[in-house]
């Protein structure tokens, strides 16, 4: 099952999943999305109206979660979660999630959840939704992580998005087609023909169970050039980039009477790194030249994720102020003469050996 929280949550795991969950505060919101098999609209305490949303207010979105604390923890269970960082609904409600996760005891492989997070442009989005990511990444995430209670985490960035103009639901449905490309690999691994390692649907839960940020990417794959430098250079631009992988999962995919001893380039690569990947090749007879798919797992810390939200943040707020100043506050212009405070400088130190006037004289500044 897929749930999808808050406004872009939901339009995600609608596109991803016909059978999906969809909640938010706001009913009005919910409407909107198309697809899904059920819609939640989850209650909220304070005198909050249920047809304005959370308006990125995250406290709204805490408020909603502890309505419905015990069905979501079920809900959650083994799945896959997807929301957004700038927001209220998907925050908040996540941010309880999380919270809730690293409080708990160790949680069984076959109950620990996936996340799919969206974040927004830092440079371009409002300094509301980065203040907003902040919190959620150094906070309820961090601690999430640390506790080893989540499956993987998927770092979705909004950064293509804006800078190539994309519309909302055709960029939606870009992070929708790329995962799914990733979350095949069992399915693919089961219908073609194996020609060497193993990845079944138990290997794949197991992978997609443990607690760290995944970097996923699909490429053609030319045996004959360097496989780390294809690597860097087909990097997931939907995705934020990956750091120093822990553990690795790829697919190689080769066309009918393809060579599959190419993988052993692959693993090489992957041992001259220090991890150990689990793989699979198989015949695709749909292609006509090899495909890879990989999936690098690493543990960078969300504080280390935020630089530039910090950086931004704070440029935002600078500017608030210098606009505030420039609105509300007129500084008096003052006339200074230089000559009348060389004078008071030299009257107040009698240790001057120099005549200061006759130097500001001579450098013009008199």
């Amino acid at each position: 099952m897929t749930i999808g929280i808050g406004g872009a949550g939901s339009k995600i795991a609608a596109k991803l999943d016909k059978d999906a969950v969809l909640i938010n505060v706001s009913e009005m919101e919910l409407n909107k999305v198309q697809g899904g098999r059920q819609r939640i609209v989850a209650p909220v305490l304070a005198e909050h109206g249920q047809f304005k949303g959370s308006r990125k207010n995250r406290e709204i979105g805490r408020d909603a979660y502890q309505a419905m604390r015990r069905d979501i923890q079920d809900r959650i269970k083994g799945e896959k979660v997807f929301c957004s960082t700038g927001g209220g609904t998907g925050n908040g409600i996540v941010s309880g999630i999380l919270e809730d996760l690293a409080k708990c005891g160790d949680v069984p492989v076959a109950d620990k959840t996936f996340f799919g997070i969206v974040l927004p442009y830092a440079k371009l989005e409002t300094s509301e939704f980065v203040s907003n990511t902040i919190e959620f990444l150094t906070g309820p995430l961090t601690d999430a992580i640390d506790s080893g209670n989540t499956g993987n985490i998927i770092l979705f960035s909004n950064k293509v998005k804006f800078e190539e103009e994309i519309a909302e639901d055709k960029y939606n449905q870009m992070l929708v087609d790329s995962l799914k490309s990733f979350l095949s690999v069992p399915e693919k691994s089961e219908r073609c023909k194996l020609l060497d390692g193993h990845i079944d649907q138990e290997d794949f839960t197991l992978f997609l169970s443990k607690p760290y940020f995944n970097h996923f990417t699909v490429f053609k794959y030319d045996p004959k050039r360097n496989f780390g430098e294809q690597l860097a250079a087909n990097s997931n631009r939907l995705l934020l980039p990956p750091e120093s992988a822990i553990e690795a999962l790829f697919l190689l995919e080769v066309p009918k009477g393809g060579d599959p001893t190419s993988f052993y380039d692959i693993v090489k690569y992957f041992v001259s790194i220090n991890v150990s990947p689990v793989y699979g090749v198989i015949e695709n007879p749909e292609i006509s030249s090899p495909m890879v798919t990989v999936s690098l797992l690493y543990s960078r810390k969300p504080a280390e994720l935020v630089e530039d939200f910090n950086r931004i943040s704070e440029e935002h707020v600078q500017a608030k102020v210098r606009k505030s100043l420039e609105q509300y506050v007129t500084l008096p212009r003052l006339e200074v003469s230089l000559e009348d405070e060389a004078k008071k400088a030299v009257k107040a130190r009698s240790d001057v050996k120099e005549d200061v006037l006759a130097t500001l004289r001579r450098l013009g500044k008199l």
